[in-house]
């Protein structure tokens, strides 16, 4: 291991995801012979994603250069920095470092996978360091929506990089140590070669409020309802402010349940791993009908206005065993992600129509540094280089701005695309290449069998429906037999619109014979030019374009 600084040394860095979009953060670092990767989240699939469950990175450069990489470093247990790690490790087994908590979400994902035996994993402490071929990686400790959540310190012959991971400065976290400000000096005033700095705040001003100022609001909302059923919507993953649902409830008198699958888990290990204090106060959900309502609590998933989340069902009056009723008080502890607001706000509608109060204004507080945090960050480490991670073209460009604002040069601040190949030394820095990088799409048990082309069939689907074109012709001598016959989904309402689907079958079968008087067998032939016929036949008629699906059966007399 070289930990001098090599004179010529000249580190890599490759983001394979994570810029230009939120979530799906992963990193290479190059140096030699050895590759060491930062994260492996996953995105959640965009509105025109129809049918696709989650999106996960394409790893072909890490495929292409296997035998280099030395292990994956995480930085905190959300699911846009570890989601990807069962199906990204059926490609690539290398070890995995974590924190605790961060590793038993890790472990959580691979024993429903089957894949606990076999990667290996190794959990690390704050300021303990790891080796790894020409890199050494120290975990320094930050404050996060999440436990053991941690920046890197990544030393290689080149020179000092520092990674944030998602951070915020907080002076009062509700569990453990503050951030390792001290650390953060330490390794500045020694000298680094770049700072990746989360930007997904960087366009709010101020700093991050603290965690515990939600505990007040809460306080008071558990006050102000001593006769109301409480229900709280929340990320699974925020383990601080359930943590403080639970405080307010022991003061209260009350119980806590916890529902969703994700918050079952994400809690659940948590409190085994002591990082939640939840004494006697949680019951299960077939206990709650053991207590008034009004001493109850119930904790779940949904804030975001998942259609398949605990609570959208309880709003939709679907979910198995939690019905809604008017007096209830449904509190929304969290913001909702940009492209959310309309599907929170139909959430909201139908538990205000069942007579539910709604509370959703000062009861969340972000896990991400503001602007001012954000410039604590680079006065301590000091950076030669700006590189900004995490966040949207515009959160980058924000950071951007935050970084020349404290003086430094706009030649040394790189704004990358996935994919760049970015090489840094003490003299220069520069993009040399592209490594590939794109989205694969998950869907149910298929991992990547959905591509552009299917997606664009499905929005074609969902937009202007399917009519299928039945025929069949003889064997030998492609006689029409039988049909065309037209079947439509999604396109008309059929019995409405008999005119229209009888003209269309005369459409087709006139396309038909014109194919069969001129002789013509070739079947691919015939169904181009009956979907030609009546695809111009239904954008004059309707201005809509349906798949058109011809279906040719053979038949022998």
């Amino acid at each position: 291991m070289k930990n001098k600084k090599s004179a010529n040394g000249k580190v890599k860095i490759i983001p394979l995801g994570g810029l230009e979009e939120i979530g799906m953060n992963i990193t290479a670092f190059e140096y030699g012979d050895s590759i060491i990767v930062v994260d492996c989240g996953l995105e959640f699939p965009e509105d025109d994603m129809l049918g696709i469950d989650f999106v996960i990175p394409d790893i072909t450069y890490l495929q292409e250069n296997y035998s280099k990489v030395k292990g994956f470093v995480i930085t905190h247990g959300h699911e846009d920095h570890i989601g990807s790690i069962p199906y990204v490790f059926q490609k690539i087994n290398v070890p995995i470092y974590a924190t605790k908590l961060t590793m038993a979400l890790i472990e959580k994902k691979l024993e429903e996978h089957n894949m606990l035996r076999s990667v290996k994993r190794k959990v690390v402490r704050f300021g303990q360091s790891i080796n790894l071929g020409d890199f050494r990686v120290e975990f320094i400790k930050t404050n996060h929506s999440i436990q053991d959540a941690a920046a890197l310190a990544i030393y290689s012959p080149a020179g000092t990089i520092v990674h944030t991971g998602d951070f915020k400065v907080d002076y009062t976290p509700v569990y453990g140590d503050m951030i390792d400000l001290q650390r953060f000096a330490e390794i500045g005033r020694k000298g680094v070669l770049a700072l990746m700095c989360d930007s997904t705040n960087a366009e709010r001003p101020g700093f991050t409020m603290s965690e515990k100022t939600v505990g007040v609001t809460l306080d008071h909302i558990f006050a102000e309802h001593t006769n109301n059923r409480l229900i709280i919507a929340t990320f699974a993953s925020n383990v601080d402010r359930v943590q403080q649902i639970i405080n307010s409830a022991k003061k209260y008198n009350r119980k806590v349940c916890l529902e969703g699958r994700s918050m079952v888990n994400v809690i659940g290990t948590a409190v085994e791993l002591g990082y939640v204090d939840a004494g006697d106060t949680l019951i299960e959900l077939d206990q709650l009908k053991n207590f008034p309502p009004e001493r109850t609590v119930l904790v779940t998933t949904g804030s975001q206005g998942e259609s398949m989340a605990a609570l959208s069902r309880m709003a939709a009056n679907i979910h198995k065993k939690v019905k809604i009723m008017p007096g209830d008080c449904i509190v929304f502890s969290s913001h909702p992600i940009p492209g959310n607001e309309k599907a929170v706000s139909d959430v909201i509608n139908e538990l205000t129509e069942i007579g539910a109060q709604v509370i959703f204004q000062d009861v969340h507080v972000s896990g991400h540094a503001c602007q001012e945090d954000i410039k604590l960050i680079y006065a301590l480490t000091r950076p030669k280089y700006a590189i900004p991670v995490h966040g949207e073209r515009r959160h980058l460009q924000a950071q951007a701005k935050i970084a020349q604002s404290i003086g430094i040069p706009k030649d040394h601040i790189w704004i990358l695309h996935s994919g760049d190949v970015l090489e840094l030394s003490d003299e220069k820095a520069r993009i040399i290449g592209k490594a590939q990088t794109g989205k694969i799409l998950v869907d149910g048990l298929g991992v990547g069998d959905v591509g552009n082309i299917v997606i664009r069939d499905r929005q074609r689907l969902s937009e202007d429906g399917i009519i299928i074109a039945v025929l069949t012709l003889e064997q030998h001598s492609s006689h029409l037999l039988a049909g065309p016959d037209l079947v439509s989904r999604g396109f008309v309402y059929v019995r409405e619109s008999e005119g229209l689907m009888e003209e269309a079958q005369k459409v087709v079968e006139d396309a038909v014979w014109k194919c069969l008087d001129r002789n013509i067998t070739d079947w691919t032939k015939i169904k181009s030019d009956i979907k030609d016929s009546l695809s111009d036949f239904v954008w004059k008629r309707t201005q809509r374009r349906p798949m058109i699906l011809p279906i040719i059966m053979e038949a022998s007399v």
